[in-house]
């Protein structure tokens, strides 16, 4: 763990942080392997920090404040280029309206990509008539779009951070527009319409990793709590949304195809907006073309980016997409607890895919339509949890400068920690009320709601307590759980109608409550023990921990009437 004095620590916590920026500060969803390098201190070794310890990532932390030392004593290199204060081309430096703009705007284009994954299984039915295929296999319309989720931030990623946000934006979308087209066309046979769903949840995967990582390049981390909450919630009301509108599309006389037709119609609309909305904000791709600008225009051929000598060969991008994160696995506690219970959460909701048409269709006789308007149920209670996670996140406001910018990192567990009886609850009350038709429909309707809440506030509290545990390596704790939850969201569907069929309802919703019963203990553990489990991870820098004895140097200072304040955060 890295170790130093209280007069060198702040310079360490000044040096992860560049660090973090570039490797670790996206959105909850947020699944980014890759994220923006901040330019506006010094930062000549945070810039490659995460790449030069791959093999001994407990030292990252320390060479960073022996480097900081080193340049202590050494002047700033003039042929860097780097930004200036308040600089405005820095993404950070824009207007908040337009910030806001741009996270809105991100927030749609989840919409549209989890909107895709959801929408077919209301046409599972039309599906199997169509293509004359048993029901399983109709499934996996729905499922194999999920797995290309779980392929895609291993591509988009790193991509993004040799090319940039805005190439890999348009390439992706302008790809998965056509592929709506692919399925939509009648000639589509069934083998071909699989290989193009894999292929299309391959491409909407990348808003999903660039979209946060859009939301780390223009917002600060103390600054990034609202975006993150409505990053997210955007990641579950799209998928809601798929079932509702293409209900009504499938029981019209327009058939099923045309809620192929509707994606492509959304793709391309989008694909047009990100062409003239959506500018680059990538700053290490920014701070590049500056510095070829200025090569050719000032005739200094020694002026450089960091981003220029970065390392991009095949064994730094695969180090740190695919064997880190596996690496983090197998040896990191909290990310393993975290990522089952984020998985489990993620499973739940494509498993409501084909529990709702047993529940509401197969027991009480609603149309396909009506089963679909059932799921508006989960979106006000996915709208309510952002708000509750904003309500539960404005203390840390007022803990940031108190910990000079390294609060605990549990705090962001309150909110799981509220979520979790909720999720257990939500479960039973739609098994065993769901399971008997006696029981009026609204009533396991109402279960959706709680289930929509919980859902928004464990995957907002868990993806930021895994960004502040592993700072710098938060990207690849990040992509291993969105590996593993991706994964069992695109496995549930497959045998979540025969487990409801042949279990029963209420059974089948007392396995899954049980799970969930056994690992919503998590965030009370790490709430309690996290610090500790983190003192002795080799990924996590426990920067607050280090950070306790100052703070409480500070408090008692001003106790005795001492004028030690903490450090604004700007």
């Amino acid at each position: 763990m890295p170790s130093g004095s209280s007069d060198t620590l702040p310079q360490l916590v000044l040096e992860v942080d560049e660090a973090t920026e570039r490797f670790a500060g996206d959105a909850p969803d947020l699944s980014s392997p890759t994220h923006h390098h901040n330019c506006e201190h010094s930062e000549g070794s945070a810039a490659t920090l995460a790449h030069e310890h791959d093999d001994d990532p407990q030292s990252a932390a320390h060479h960073s404040e022996t480097e900081h030392t080193k340049k202590l004593d050494q002047p700033e290199d003039p042929n860097r280029v780097g930004w200036l204060p308040d600089d405005p081309e820095n993404p950070k430096s824009w207007s908040s309206s337009y910030r806001w703009f741009l996270t809105i705007f991100c927030g749609l284009l989840t919409i549209n990509a989890t909107f895709a994954s959801s929408a077919p299984s209301s046409g599972t039915e039309a599906i199997v008539k169509h293509f004359d295929v048993s029901l399983e296999a109709a499934t996996l319309v729905t499922s194999l779009f999920l797995f290309g989720y779980v392929a895609g931030p291993l591509i988009w990623a790193p991509l993004s951070e040799l090319i940039g946000r805005r190439p890999v934006f348009i390439g992706t979308m302008t790809a998965y527009t056509l592929f709506q087209l692919g399925q939509a066309l009648p000639q589509t046979n069934f083998t071909t319409l699989l290989v193009i769903r894999f292929l299309s949840g391959l491409c909407a995967s990348a808003p999903l990793t660039n979209c946060g990582g859009l939301i780390a390049d223009i917002w600060e981390p103390y600054r990034r709590s609202n975006a993150i909450s409505l990053f997210t919630a955007a990641a579950f009301i799209g998928p809601v949304l798929g079932p509702i509108v293409a209900s009504f599309v499938t029981e019209s006389y327009l058939g099923f195809r045309w809620i192929f037709w509707i994606m492509m119609i959304l793709g391309g609309t989008f694909l047009v907006f990100i062409i003239f909305c959506l500018p680059e904000t990538y700053a290490p791709v920014l701070l590049a073309r500056r510095a070829k600008r200025r090569r050719a225009a000032e005739n200094r051929s020694e002026l450089y980016a960091d981003h220029e000598r970065a390392d991009f060969s095949v064994s730094g991008i695969l180090q740190r997409t695919i064997l880190r994160p596996f690496k983090m696995l197998a040896s990191e506690p909290i990310l393993v607890l975290v990522t089952i219970y984020t998985s489990i959460v993620y499973g739940l909701l494509y498993a409501l895919f084909e529990a709702f048409p047993i529940i509401w269709g197969d027991l009480r006789g609603f149309t396909n339509t009506q089963v679909g308007l059932l799921f508006i149920g989960v979106g006000i209670g996915t709208t309510i949890g952002a708000f509750v996670s904003i309500f539960l996140q404005r203390p840390l406001k007022e803990l940031v400068p108190k910990w000079h910018g390294h609060p605990p990192c549990e705090i962001h567990l309150r909110a799981a920690m509220l979520a979790g009886p909720f999720l257990i609850i939500g479960v039973f009350w739609l098994g065993w009320t769901g399971a008997y038709p006696t029981v009026p429909w609204y009533v396991p309707a109402l279960s959706t709601v709680c289930l929509g809440a919980s859902f928004t506030l464990v995957f907002i509290s868990s993806q930021a307590y895994l960004i502040d545990v592993y700072l710098m390596y938060s990207a690849s704790a990040l992509a291993a759980n969105t590996i593993c939850r991706s994964s069992l969201g695109a496995a549930f569907p497959l045998f979540t109608r025969q487990m409801f069929n042949g279990l029963g309802v209420q059974w089948a919703a007392t396995l899954i409550g049980g799970v969930s019963l056994l690992i919503s203990p998590s965030p009370f553990i790490f709430y309690k023990y996290g610090a500790r489990i983190r003192m002795r991870s080799k990924f996590a820098p426990s920067l607050d921990v280090q950070m306790k004895a100052r703070v409480e140097a500070e408090e008692r200072g001003r106790k005795i009437g001492g004028s030690n304040e903490p450090e604004k955060v700007v």
